[in-house]
């Protein structure tokens, strides 16, 4: 089954094609963080018009890269949610009117399970069951993954993700917009100066909290009589290394909670070096294995929608609503992970 996927639920255009019996054909992306730059955050009436303008060409450059046409697509996948409404709404438009132009089914995926999902397209792709790390700039959940659809929630964050934290610690410290990488980078050139709380690091849950290390920070800079750019780097040091201490022991807990050897880390603070050298050296000492997807598949993207898409797809192929399929859509801007149930 030849499937095209569309992601459009914040600031990146992302379409890609996967076949489920060669793999991910080819994949593009387009992102619109030069153009939100100058506001200090993503514009959603901004973000909607580009995706507009973005989506078709990206569809052509795919379909050309792979040596495709439109006429030989079996199946159209697209974010349905969550994410801007407005943004979600092109995708979603646009796919569904594509899906009834070629008489394909279609199906909308939730854009966790395609992050979550995002490390089955490598090619030492991991078995279920295991624990799934989800960490990015919305969200950061540790899940017990099953199957596909067969997902069980075992800790969220109460307040700031992650990589929400990462971006407003990094605006606090004068880095711009999106702040995170940078932090990131400049946190490899510090050093070990300052000391900074990790919330909830021993509660018995698997919950997290990141609001007030984010407030903690703001305390340190007004401490500071000089931000200077090696005071930057070593606060932006202890931030990260607060963080990755957090997210590593959490993860820890959950396999020895679930008894599970194998931790799948997604989202676009899964890219973060020092969070993959703690997990990786974490997980060794506990005879576990930690799969990742590879860099450019941890930020939002098209090649992880088309993925889902497929497995959902396929699984659907025998049934009648496929077949008889009608084609209105809607979006859903809020939608809880746990809500999916496994394809039929």
């Amino acid at each position: 089954m030849l499937v095209l996927g569309f992601e459009s639920s914040c600031d990146e255009t992302g379409v890609a094609l996967y076949d489920t019996e060669q793999g991910l054909l080819a994949h593009a992306l387009h992102s619109q963080i030069a153009m939100h730059a100058a506001y200090g955050g993503v514009v959603p009436e901004l973000a909607s018009r580009d995706h507009i303008r973005r989506a078709l060409p990206l569809t052509q450059q795919v379909l050309t890269h792979a040596s495709k046409t439109l006429q030989e697509i079996d199946g159209i996948a697209y974010t349905q949610g969550p994410g801007l409404a407005g943004a979600l709404l092109v995708g979603t438009s646009i796919a569904q009117s594509l899906a009834f132009a070629l008489q394909v089914p279609s199906v909308g995926v939730h854009h966790l399970e395609g992050h979550l999902l995002a490390p089955l397209l490598e090619e030492n792709r991991p078995a279920f069951p295991f624990v799934a790390l989800l960490v990015s700039g919305g969200h950061s959940q540790l899940m017990r993954v099953d199957g596909i659809g067969q997902y069980a929630l075992l800790g969220d964050t109460l307040d700031d993700a992650a990589g929400e934290a990462f971006d407003k610690t990094a605006k606090l410290l004068g880095l711009g917009y999106p702040g995170g990488p940078t932090l990131s980078k400049l946190a490899d050139l510090g050093q070990a100066r300052f000391q900074l709380p990790r919330p909830m690091l021993n509660s018995p849950d698997l919950n997290f909290s990141f609001s007030g290390l984010k407030t903690a920070v703001l305390t340190l800079v007004n401490k500071q009589p000089q931000l200077d750019d090696q005071t930057v780097r070593d606060i932006a040091f202890e931030f990260q290394e607060s963080v990755t201490e957090i997210l590593t022991l959490k993860c820890m807990k959950a396999l020895k909670q679930t008894k599970l050897k194998r931790l799948v880390v997604s989202g676009g603070v899964g890219a973060n070096t020092r969070l993959r050298q703690r997990l990786n050296e974490a997980a060794a000492k506990r005879g576990a294995q930690v799969s990742y997807p590879r860099l450019e598949f941890c930020t939002d993207n098209g090649a992880m929608i088309a993925f889902a898409g497929a497995m959902r797809l396929n699984a659907m192929q025998t049934q009648t609503e496929t077949s008889t399929q009608a084609y209105s859509f809607s979006v859903r801007p809020r939608w809880d992970l746990a809500e999916l149930k496994a394809p039929a």
